[in-house]
């Protein structure tokens, strides 16, 4: 079946690629403005034309982004790109978008799903040419089979050469990552670094199956670290999207790097969370 755009107000494809997704999508996406991204000839993901917001989406959108917009995949990875308007349209910014393709390995048969959930939150969906999605961190090589909740944990070089403690070897997700928790009740996600790392998301699920609450934006709270040191952090909500000033300086303090997975234990007063506990994975 013949994918299109899933909001009705949204007819005109006129600037997209038909492409063959599964039929369940169409009757999924339809409560939420869509729209696909897939490459024609002469193209490349790093083309400026992939960079550019639907003219008709932004249109209907209103102004419910304009100045960034926050990418957020199955494995509960976010990417904060920053937009600029000429007279072509709106577009992300090249270096963050160009950032979200090479974390994500994009391939010239890959297909986007971009669905709008709120303000500037948008939700990417991978897919393959044959319709199989992508729901876990994609590696050059190794299959692309993890579930939704379990965010996988490759290891890469660390900056001395070697292969970083904190990163476990291979494709599966943490085991029994509650182990790692102070207290087992506690809410948790895993996080695996990507190559910008200057705020730390909260994953919507875990938001969701918790009923987290968060104080107000630029709210005071700490990063527990494992050798007991505070961090200082901030509350930020890009566009609905909850996350922590300061995780930058959590990176750098506990020598974290591109491909290194952390536990990351949420602590509460009530259900607004006021501290992130990092926990470094065993070797």
């Amino acid at each position: 079946m013949q994918f299109t755009l899933t909001n009705p107000n949204l007819q005109n494809r006129s600037s997209f690629q038909e492409t063959m997704l599964p039929e369940s999508e169409n009757r999924e996406n339809l409560s939420s403005p869509s729209f696909i991204k897939s490459l024609s000839l002469g193209q490349n993901w790093k083309s400026k034309s992939m960079r550019i917001f639907p003219e008709e989406f932004v249109r209907s959108a209103g102004e419910a982004f304009v100045h960034r917009v926050v990418l957020c995949v199955l494995w509960n990875n976010s990417w904060q790109c920053w937009l600029q308007q000429d007279k072509n349209g709106l577009f992300m910014v090249e270096e963050d978008w160009d950032e979200f393709v090479d974390d994500n390995l994009l391939d010239t048969d890959d297909i986007l799903l971009f669905t709008h959930q709120d303000t500037m939150y948008f939700e990417v969906r991978i897919f393959k040419k044959d319709g199989k999605e992508i729901t876990s961190v994609p590696l050059e090589g190794e299959p692309e089979t993890q579930p939704f909740h379990q965010e996988t944990t490759p290891a890469y070089a660390s900056a001395n050469g070697g292969t970083s403690s904190r990163a476990r070897k291979g494709y599966a997700h943490v085991e029994n990552p509650k182990r790692y928790l102070l207290n087992p009740r506690n809410p948790y996600f895993e996080k695996t670094l990507t190559k910008t790392n200057t705020v730390l998301y909260v994953n919507t699920w875990v938001i969701e199956e918790y009923d987290l609450e968060f104080s107000p934006p630029n709210t005071h709270m700490y990063f527990l670290l494992p050798d007991g040191e505070k961090l200082d952090g901030y509350t930020k909500d890009y566009g609905g999207s909850h996350s922590f000033l300061g995780w930058a300086a959590v990176c750098e303090r506990c020598n974290l790097r591109t491909g290194d997975t952390v536990v990351c234990e949420l602590e509460l007063s009530g259900r607004v969370v006021v501290a992130v506990r990092v926990h470094l994975l065993d070797e």
